[in-house]
């Protein structure tokens, strides 16, 4: 079973310019482009920007029509919120899982450049241990320079998984990065999303991304392939490549995975997390 660790659906676009059709994003697409690809299920992660200030409720509407294929992790307190990392974040998460019986998990946008020492301040840690005593898995967006920070953060918080954006936003060239991302990998609770490839390269079209490819290796080797898991980013990633490319850059190009360790990366690994399993 291919299960799609990150992906998006809003009933509007909201990214500039605009596009001709603004439900080029939704649900129904989303789902169109699993079933042309064959995946089975897909980690909606909700985001309430451009005009879509209740994805989390419209995603869950449109689970009702397609059985357990989508599964949304609600936003919390993300980076374009004005409660972003401000005082009683506690008890506004426990508001806002109490509203949603089901959940599996929450996703949480930091902002990639500032400090990330919220996380293990006492409300931050509070924060994720709500999760933890919970069951939940949070999708957690970071940028390199905050991985050290999130991996002292995981150590408190040992049996809840934190499932990493986009390779870490690692860039190509980047080593510092590459190294801060791997030697986070320590942390046995921290998963890497082999996803927005595109990202890891400012002239990010010439698929499948070979010298992005190398630094995925690096990346693959430190987290060890049952501690990631393929997503594909849609519809982001048709800024680079097609949903069905997205899949084929780790399936098909990606690292030499031995036939289990790639069945987990592509979903079994994702699967597992969502029925309980915690590393």
């Amino acid at each position: 079973m291919i299960l799609d660790a990150h992906c998006h659906a809003w009933a509007r676009w909201p990214y500039q310019p605009p596009v001709p059709d603004p439900t080029r994003g939704s649900a129904a697409n989303l789902l169109w482009e699993m079933d042309r690809a064959g995946v089975a299920r897909a980690v909606v992660i909700c985001a309430g920007i451009g005009g879509n200030p209740a994805n989390f409720a419209d995603v869950v509407a449109c689970t009702e029509g397609a059985g357990d294929r989508l599964v949304p992790f609600v936003d919390l307190d993300c980076r374009w919120h004005p409660t972003h990392h401000a005082p009683g974040a506690p008890a506004r998460w426990r508001a806002a899982l109490d509203a949603a019986p089901g959940l599996r998990g929450v996703t949480h946008y930091m902002v990639e450049d500032a400090d990330a020492g919220w996380l293990l301040s006492e409300e931050g840690l509070a924060c994720l241990q709500l999760l933890e005593a919970r069951g939940l898995i949070i999708s957690l967006a970071m940028g390199p320079s905050q991985a050290a920070t999130v991996a002292e953060a995981a150590r408190r918080v040992p049996h809840l998984p934190i499932l990493l954006h986009h390779l870490g936003r690692v860039c190509v060239g980047d080593d510092a990065a590459l190294a801060a991302v791997a030697s986070a990998a320590q942390a046995p609770n921290l998963i890497l999303k082999l996803s927005g490839h595109g990202y890891a390269q400012e002239d990010g079209w010439d698929v499948p991304l070979p010298r992005v490819q190398a630094m995925v290796r690096a990346l693959a080797a430190a987290f060890g392939p049952r501690r990631l898991v393929w997503g594909s980013d849609w519809p982001v990633c048709t800024r680079f490549m097609t949903y069905r490319q997205a899949l084929e850059i780790v399936r098909t190009h990606g690292p030499d995975f031995a036939q289990e360790d790639r069945a987990a990366v592509l979903g079994g690994t994702m699967a597992a997390l969502l029925a309980g399993w915690r590393p």
